[in-house]
């Protein structure tokens, strides 16, 4: 793929040294730049496209107009109208930083953005077909609203329409009051509870004769509480006793309802209904065809085996009811429901669910463009010359970048808005963003990490979503010997100073250069053996680490890792295989009569503990490095329990270990007393072979 780069100098409203940014990027097969490369230099851009044979274009440009202005070039050279990446030189760059750091800063992002093509996902999609029944609770505005597109039902919830001012000649009403709501798009049933049955005619007779405040009329219902007289036997059909049903619909408007779920499910929608929730409704009438976001590989999965419950990072992570656990031991990821946050994969310690895009290992590619050191120009270095201070800044590319976007565009019309330069990689949400993202970066020799997400409530996940991922990562990196390293920042627009304030500290005042050298590359693999994909959150954090811990003063134990399991073992073990068979990774075993754990495998998922008969295993977060096998002269395996092995009376075979021996006949040994009389001793001191030999060979 041939690739080239064009730098724009927006007709000197940018403080950019275009040369110097030419000669910072790499890899790329041309750069050019101009003063208005959008206006008049569009001729001399698709002649360099010509030229080179150009496959892809990385342009500097924000506005929409600009944008556009691009596109033709690409529909001039017959190109896809997608092979195009835009890098914010302006309002993220030029408009916030002096001349030298916004040069250094362009350039970063330049080879940043081809380092991630590189590792682009192929598009995919995912679908499903619903239907155009629409359940409305108690809002007969939204019912209206809705009813020239869709069949809708309005559920009263214990309301009386009689006097709405409302058009409703079009929308099916419905007594009753909601009780419970499950499902998912397209599949929803809510069950409503009445005091009117479905054999009711409207005759209006209990309206009539029944206690005002208890009786509806429209539609005609009979609310809790309504007092006893002669006026229930009124009914010609004897309807008003209590009924519960089930209403289907493919989408529900709530407005009254919690969200369930922190970031709200597709086709559910709470709190005040609005234009933009009726477009909303609208917009999946008939059904849904969307990007696909995860890549699942259920072969990894450590959720449970055995009907024992094990790690529940996915589904607990999960803002949108996207990922569900049908039985205590297994999950089930409905990919239409997904929004793409992130939030699961980043919690997943085995790779089992994975970003499609951006994947981990373009955001590392990313992230290792941004920091390494190419040449002694001082573009692309810590040196005077360019950015001081390395931070890494995982941007949401939701509200958090509007607001950079807002910050920007303040500070071109007055002076005093200026922040320390970030090193901007966009991910979705700030969910994406785990400790193997973190820890990678300071590997790769970022001297901070900034976790930039939506200011106020997150569209996701709720208020300052990343807090305990901050507090863990700078907890896990004082342990490494770094000091404090991360911070999360929500930009508000409109209020650029407090963000000003906040960074400014970070970077200016709380972060000393990291004593890891730039350069690392990741492979995203710490144990080749094992079949969990590249780049998975356990193995990407180990990697990152033992490419921190050269340079460093490490603690034995570092704390705030979540996807690292330690295991104790006390001496109630009987050494049953209960909980090496039970482990998903392979991280225990028994030999002999020891068990043997392997902490360079284990993700914490919390199974073996879950599944131990006996109660004597304990597991705990955390890495310790003296467990791994470089400081364990080469052996990932260390005992955890010792025990001796019983040797068959008859056979001399060793068969199980005395304490699981001892247990069985302390527990029914009575029971089975006399069952083999010609055995010498206990009949569990037998192998099961030669048990059975006694007992039936008389």
């Amino acid at each position: 793929m041939n690739v080239g780069a064009f730098v724009c100098g927006c007709g000197g409203s940018v403080d950019l040294d275009l040369e110097g940014v030419r000669e910072g990027v790499r890899d790329v097969d041309v750069v050019a730049s101009g003063a208005n490369l959008c206006t008049e230099g569009l001729p001399k851009v698709r002649h360099v496209v010509e030229e080179y044979d150009l496959d892809h274009l990385i342009v500097t440009a924000e506005s929409d107009n600009c944008k556009q202005r691009y596109r033709t070039v690409l529909d001039d050279a017959g190109l896809h109208p997608e092979a195009i990446s835009f890098v914010n030189h302006r309002e993220r760059g030029a408009w916030v930083h002096d001349e030298t750091d916004a040069t250094d800063l362009v350039a970063r992002k330049i080879n940043a953005a081809y380092a991630g093509l590189r590792e682009e996902a192929p598009p995919r999609s995912v679908s499903r077909e619903a239907g155009d029944d629409v359940v409305v609770v108690g809002d007969p505005e939204a019912a209206e609203a809705l009813s020239d597109s869709a069949d809708v039902t309005l559920l009263a919830d214990g309301r009386d329409f009689a006097d709405a001012d409302y058009d409703l000649r079009d929308v099916t009403l419905a007594r009753g009051r909601v009780t419970d709501v499950d499902g998912v798009y397209g599949e929803f049933e809510i069950q409503v509870q009445a005091g009117v049955t479905e054999d009711c005619i409207d005759c209006m007779e209990c309206v009539k004769q029944g206690p005002d405040e208890y009786v509806t009329s429209k539609p005609v219902d009979v609310l809790p509480g309504a007092p006893d007289g002669d006026w229930v036997d009124c009914c010609p059909t004897d309807a008003i006793h209590p009924e519960e049903r089930t209403i289907e619909a493919d989408q529900v408007v709530y407005p009254d309802a919690s969200r369930a779920t922190r970031g709200g499910r597709m086709g559910f929608y709470t709190g005040p209904v609005d234009a933009a929730t009726v477009a909303a409704v609208q917009d999946l009438i008939g059904g849904i065809e969307k990007p696909q976001f995860l890549d699942v590989e259920m072969d990894v999965c450590a959720a449970g085996g055995s009907s024992q419950q094990g790690c529940t990072a996915c589904s607990d992570a999960c803002p949108h009811g996207a990922v569900s656990r049908p039985t205590i031991d297994s999950v089930e990821f409905d990919e239409v429901a997904c929004e793409g946050c992130g939030a699961c994969t980043s919690a997943c310690p085995t790779g089992a669910v994975r970003a499609r895009e951006p994947s981990n290992e373009r955001i590392a590619r990313e992230v290792e463009s941004m920091l390494v050191e190419t040449d002694d120009s001082g573009l692309l270095s810590s040196s005077e010359e360019g950015i001081e201070t390395g931070v890494v800044a995982f941007v949401c590319d939701e509200r958090a970048a509007r607001a950079l976007d807002d910050f920007g565009r303040r500070a071109r019309q007055r002076d005093g808005i200026e922040y320390p330069p970030l090193l901007p990689v966009e991910v979705p949400c700030a969910d994406t963003v785990g400790e193997a993202h973190v820890l990678h970066a300071l590997a790769a020799g970022a001297d901070g990490v900034a976790i930039v997400g939506c200011g106020g409530d997150c569209l996701h996940s709720g208020p300052d979503p990343k807090a305990e991922l901050v507090t863990r990562m700078n907890q896990a990196t004082e342990d490494l010997g770094l000091g404090k390293r991360t911070a999360f920042f929500a930009p508000e627009p409109g209020e650029p100073e407090a963000f000003v304030e906040d960074v400014s500290r970070f970077v200016e005042l709380g972060l000393d250069p990291s004593p890891v050298p730039a350069g690392h590359e990741a492979d995203g693999v710490a144990d080749p053996t094992t079949a969990n994909p590249e780049f998975n959150t356990h193995d990407w954090a180990l990697e990152s680490v033992r490419a921190i811990v050269p340079h460093t003063d490490p603690r034995d134990v570092v704390r705030g890792l979540e996807s690292f399991g330690r295991v104790e073992v006390n001496e109630d073990c009987t050494f049953t295989p209960t909980c090496s068979n039970l482990c998903p990774t392979d991280a225990l075993r028994r030999e002999e009569a020891g068990l043997e754990f392997d902490h360079e495998r284990c993700v914490n998922c919390g199974l073996c503990e879950e599944g131990c008969m006996e109660d004597a295993i304990r597991v705990d977060g955390g890495l310790e490095l003296g467990l791994l096998p470089e400081n364990n002269d080469g052996d990932a395996w260390t005992t955890v329990a010792d025990g001796e092995m019983r040797e068959c009376r008859r056979c001399g075979k060793p068969f199980t270990s005395e304490a699981s021996a001892q247990k069985i006949s302390d527990e029914v040994g009575d029971v089975v007393a006399g069952i083999a009389p010609d055995a010498d001793g206990d009949v569990f001191e037998y192998c099961s072979d030669c048990r059975a030999k006694l007992v039936y060979d008389r």
